[in-house]
């Protein structure tokens, strides 16, 4: 049972009706507006839903104001799965100095106002009052990020588990296409929802008190308790959350909020190629629905681009991605993606440019792990710091080959790389970098050295600035050599925990020698479970070391200020 092609998953009876369908086995809210593009969690989760033969609807942004706004397809058979969307709510909702955003990327028009703060939570209580008894799954980035006691930056509390709060039944962490069909199986065979890997549930007290006596092996956490009452509590679940992210050795994480326990799994195994493949071909329209009257913003950034990479090595401690996809790489093949530009070329409308070709980190594209099997039993948070791991192998004869054979797509005039690179493997990547330098920037090419002060940088996990600079005269020599003048856009992040004026200053003075104007400006955020959110909360390095912290908008608007004077 699947939509045909170039149809949309439901969003209403009446494209039920002309589906022939009576009833709705999953219902799919979410916090974004519904593009059917491979880009958005809840089309992913929809189509990966339709393909097993479920019938899937979807409500996008309901008034969670009204409990009606739920039932327009009727009471749904099996489950209902809630979304934030593809960012944090209160990301998408608030800016770093805690102001309400002008503009909502994932909403028509770019309205604001379409969801509330802490949307998961908000959605989950809002499918219990509309449909009461009904399982409620939770998942996407919000809920990943979400999972145990977590500091809320833009509330500045410490919070309980997400679990806590939404009273959902489960929840999934990570990308979910394997443990959403599992859940969904089990439900509808009226099994447990115990040992599903990639998800997590709150026990009670009885089964709280069963687990802990009859299980061995498992990793505790510092209770919700031990949180409120110790501000280092929150830097030890971190460190110790990232050890247990190895999906082939991570053991199962609990975590006590007063009598009852958060658990979690361990993490799903990454999709391979092949299930990436697959993924990638079902019948997407890459459309938002045809409901909406206003662009989409977030779709038109991504309508010309192409994921061809899943995961990332980096492990940077601002970073959500290590706690959510993970450090493991995963390539879709060459021919998948080929295929999908020539059906990108075939579109209305389409000029000519591919956007961009990547995911996380572009030249990350055909790593390989020279021997699998040391990576099943490694707990390190990155492969790239403290230094590149001997096992990681950057690979750059795939990427350069597909870039090669996506240049001779009919129709296609320009294949750009829009999604940044990762500097420190840029260097062992020479070929693949005079080739993107060439013949794939669009005349400004991103590129996140973060930061210029190596101290900085180390709480970062980032590699030393040497690498930035090295890659200035790399760049600027192969455009030379093309005839083509070409700019380098860097991103910089200013009030990182252990940053002060004297390391944002190296900063300043490198912009002001160069007189570039800056593009791309970010103020510090504290995104949930993230180990820079931890250092920040806590006023201490990984090692337990204290650390300048600037906190409220006059501590922190001087190194703002550096930034916006690149502007």
């Amino acid at each position: 049972m699947t939509c045909p092609p170039s149809f949309p998953i439901p969003m209403s009876r009446r494209e039920m009706q002309l589906l022939g369908w009576n009833e709705l086995d999953i219902l799919l809210v979410s916090g974004d507006a519904y593009v059917d593009h491979p880009s958005f969690g809840i089309a992913i989760i929809g189509r990966i839903l339709l393909s097993k033969g479920y019938r899937v609807g979807i409500v996008a942004q309901p008034d969670w104001k009204n409990t009606g706004s739920l039932k327009s397809m009727g009471r749904p058979k099996l489950a209902c799965a809630v979304s934030a969307g593809n960012l944090d709510s209160m990301l998408n909702i608030y800016t770093a100095a805690r102001r309400i955003r002008k503009e909502d990327s994932y909403s028509p028009g770019g309205k604001t106002g379409l969801r509330p703060a802490h949307a998961t939570v908000v959605y989950a209580q809002l499918a219990r009052q509309s449909f009461p008894g009904l399982p409620v799954i939770i998942g996407g980035i919000e809920a990943s990020l979400r999972r145990f006691t977590h500091y809320d930056y833009w509330q500045d509390k410490i919070r309980p588990s997400i679990l806590s709060d939404s009273k959902a039944d489960i929840l999934v962490y990570g990308m979910g296409e394997s443990a959403i069909i599992e859940i969904i199986k089990r439900i509808s065979a009226g099994n447990p929802l115990d040992s599903i890997k990639g998800t997590a549930r709150i026990l009670g007290k009885n089964a709280a008190e069963d687990f802990l006596k009859t299980h061995t092996g498992f990793v505790e956490l510092p209770s919700y308790e031990q949180h409120l009452s110790s501000k280092d509590a929150l830097l030890e679940g971190v460190i110790k959350v990232e050890k247990e992210m190895n999906p082939y050795c991570a053991k199962t994480l609990v975590q006590r909020h007063g009598d009852r326990l958060v658990l979690q799994e361990p993490p799903a195994p990454p999709l391979n190629t092949e299930e990436l493949d697959e993924l990638y071909a079902l019948p997407f329209t890459n459309k938002p629905h045809p409901s909406y009257k206003e662009q989409i913003p977030a779709f038109e950034m991504i309508r010309n681009s192409v994921t061809a990479v899943r995961g990332c090595p980096g492990g940077c401690s601002f970073c959500g991605l290590g706690i959510h996809q993970g450090k493991l790489v995963s390539s879709r093949s060459r021919n998948s993606i080929i295929c999908e530009v020539r059906r990108l070329a075939e579109q209305p409308g389409f000029k000519g440019t591919v956007s961009d070709v990547g995911g996380p980190t572009a030249n990350t594209y055909g790593s390989k792990r020279r021997n699998p099997e040391l990576c099943r039993e490694c707990r390190r948070p990155s492969c790239l710091f403290p230094e590149i791991c001997g096992n990681f192998h950057p690979c750059e004869e795939d990427f350069l080959s597909l870039l090669s054979e996506l240049g001779r797509i009919e129709r296609v005039k320009h294949v750009f790389i829009g999604s940044g690179l990762r500097l420190d493997l840029a260097m062992l990547q020479k070929n693949l970098m005079r080739k993107i330098i060439r013949d794939h920037v669009s005349g400004q090419l991103k590129v996140a050295p973060e930061h210029l002060d190596d101290s900085v940088l180390k709480l970062m996990r980032k590699n030393k600035s040497a690498d930035f600079f090295k890659f200035l005269e790399i760049f600027d020599e192969e455009s030379s050599r093309a005839g083509k003048k070409q700019f380098i856009v860097p991103y910089f992040i200013s009030n990182f925990p252990g940053c002060t004026e004297a390391e944002m200053k190296k900063v300043d003075d490198f912009l002001s020698s160069k007189s570039w104007t800056l593009q791309q400006v970010q103020d510090f955020i504290p995104l949930p479970m993230t180990l820079a959110s931890a250092m920040y909360y806590s006023g201490k390095s990984p090692e337990g070391k204290p650390i300048v912290v600037n906190r409220g908008l006059k501590e922190r608007r001087p190194q703002m200020n550096v930034l916006k004077r690149q502007r």
